[in-house]
């Protein structure tokens, strides 16, 4: 596959599961990599060997419930639940106060629960946080009702039922080609739909991925602990992390006018907002040398 030079895949425990992943590099930060729906950790393929050039671990772990990691037994979907695995990752791969974090979709609303995650001992386990394609929660909020964005949340809703996991897996799951034609509109993603579909064909991965979207809109998969309900709170308000927000500005996901929104959340100084020309959702696939760069310098700023 395109751009997995010196990729290699392992497997670790944090946070009571056992997570499959993907690296690069063997030594200095961690750079931890998230991904979103529908996708995989395969998503980072690009970025992944130029992290590891940089001088950093990286690492891109296969969320929960996405094969090969395990599903989770108490079917907590929530994305304060997300931030915590990052936290327990951060801690397992032997990472510090200078690893950096990078997150797409929904690894990008796990990564706002993240940075919000402090150690017990004080300060941050992340350095800089990245993310893509989903602005901080707050923002989504503010945006999320206008007529354009309902439109392109139609599935967020249909997710809700129950038919949902009949519809989205019929065909060798050809719904999920559909969103990435939607999302990306004429990017050839041949390539990432066969490793996403290896992470969902099994219905009980499929059924997972769908119960973050019933945690977020129909108050399901939810945790009972108070601390996870106050990260989950948390993370709505400012990124308190230098943080760079990239979208791309043809997304058919998230428009583009929600990115807008986003300004407002990223106070920390050095936090900026990029849009993307000539991509949609996955524009660090569909752009991968001009992302990549952004990322990069950013990083080493």
């Amino acid at each position: 596959m395109t751009g997995d030079a010196g990729i290699t895949e392992g497997t670790i425990e944090a946070n009571g599961l056992r997570f499959g992943y993907l690296s690069a590099g063997g030594s200095g930060p961690l750079a931890l990599c998230l991904h979103g729906f529908p996708d995989s950790a395969w998503t980072w393929r690009h970025l992944l060997p130029q992290l590891a050039d940089a001088g950093y671990r990286a690492v891109a772990p296969f969320l929960r419930g996405y094969a090969p990691t395990e599903v989770p037994a108490d079917g907590v979907y929530q994305s304060a639940m997300l931030g915590i695995d990052a936290s327990a990752l951060h801690d397992a791969l032997g990472g510090d106060g200078d690893a950096v974090l990078v997150g797409h979709d929904w690894g990008a609303l796990a990564a706002y629960c993240a940075v919000h995650d402090l150690p017990a001992e004080g300060g941050s386990r992340w350095r800089r946080l990245v993310t893509l394609a989903v602005p901080p929660p707050g923002a989504v909020a503010a945006g999320f009702l206008s007529y354009d964005q309902l439109q392109k949340s139609w599935y967020m809703f249909f997710f809700q039922h129950p038919l949902a996991d009949v519809a989205v897996g019929m065909n060798d799951l050809a719904f999920v080609d559909r969103l990435w034609a939607d999302w990306s509109p004429g990017y050839a993603a041949a390539d990432d739909l066969a490793t996403t579909k290896a992470a969902l064909r099994d219905p009980v991965n499929l059924a997972a991925a769908i119960g973050y979207y019933r945690a977020t809109l129909g108050n399901v998969g939810l945790s009972t602990d108070p601390a996870v309900t106050a990260l989950q709170n948390a993370s709505g308000g400012a990124v308190p992390l230098p943080t760079l927000y990239l979208h791309g500005k043809t997304d058919g996901c998230m428009g583009a006018d929600l990115a807008q929104a986003a300004t407002p959340f990223l106070t920390a100084e050095g936090s900026r907002l990029e849009l993307v020309d000539d991509a949609g959702h996955f524009l660090h696939l569909e752009r991968p040398d001009a992302v990549n760069e952004l990322i990069l310098k950013f990083l080493h700023e």
